[in-house]
Formats: structure tokens, sequence, C-alpha cells
């Protein structure tokens, strides 16, 4: 049914993935689906990276270590962006393409008042994806 997942992560907030991170490597070997996972950086240092190069070499590393524990094929699509706040949106939507996904796994928090005025990003990425989208709490 699903032949390439993608799925965005926040390295900064990777310990707080478990649950989206398992339910994607669940589909993935469900359906014998490669996963992607991809991640937005800008190109000024970080908490995470120093540049963009350190960073797509640190997702590399996650997806591998997803690979390995998870036991499902894995490759990793950094995407550097002037401001990830305001473009994130957008260059997840033309991620979905670059990568050919046509499932998404993403997680997402619980909806509170400020989601009635912003849209979510998992809610954005389902209302304008051609991919299937599957928001996953907590």
């Amino acid at each position: 049914m699903f032949s390439k997942l993608m799925v965005p992560v926040d390295l900064t907030h990777a310990d707080r993935l478990s649950r989206s991170l398992s339910c994607a490597a669940d589909l993935a070997r469900h359906y014998g689906a490669p996963i992607v996972y991809v991640g937005v950086t800008s190109p000024n240092p970080g908490s995470i990276a120093h540049n963009p190069a350190e960073y797509a070499e640190k997702l590399a590393a996650f997806a591998a270590a997803q690979a390995t524990e998870f036991g499902h094929e894995a490759t990793a699509h950094a995407i550097t962006s002037h401001d990830p706040t305001i473009d994130l949106d957008r260059t997840l939507l033309k991620a979905v393409d670059e990568v050919g996904a046509d499932l998404v796994v993403m997680a997402s928090h619980l909806p509170n008042l400020t989601d009635y005025i912003w849209p979510s990003n998992g809610g954005t990425i389902a209302g304008h994806s051609k991919a299937s989208v599957l928001v996953v709490r907590g």
C-alpha cells in the first residue's frame, strides 16, 4: 500500500519523538518500505550543529541508528532553510515530492488554543500534501 515513508524529525527534540518513530518503523516493516528521515536546519550555528554539513551528518547518523534499532531501510534528507520557523511547512511539503514519499508520519502535540488560530505543522501538511499523512500524538 505504501512504498516510501517520510518522517520529519527535529533533532533538538528527538527524545520526544519515540511514539511517532516507533509507529513509522512498524509501518515501514509491515509494508517493506524505506523511511526517509527529513530534517530542516538553518545555515547558522545552532544547538545541534555548527553548519548544514554537520547537521546532515548528524541526521544521517540518526537515520542509521533508527534503521539498526527497528530493522528497516532508512536514509536521511537534510534541508537548509534561511528561516526554518517560518518556512517549515512549505519546506516539508516540498520535501514530500523531493523524496517521493506516499506516506508522511509525523509527531504532533496535543491541540491547544493557539491551534485554533494558527494551524499545526501536521495539520498544514495533511491539508496540502498529495501524500497520506499520519499525525501521531504524544
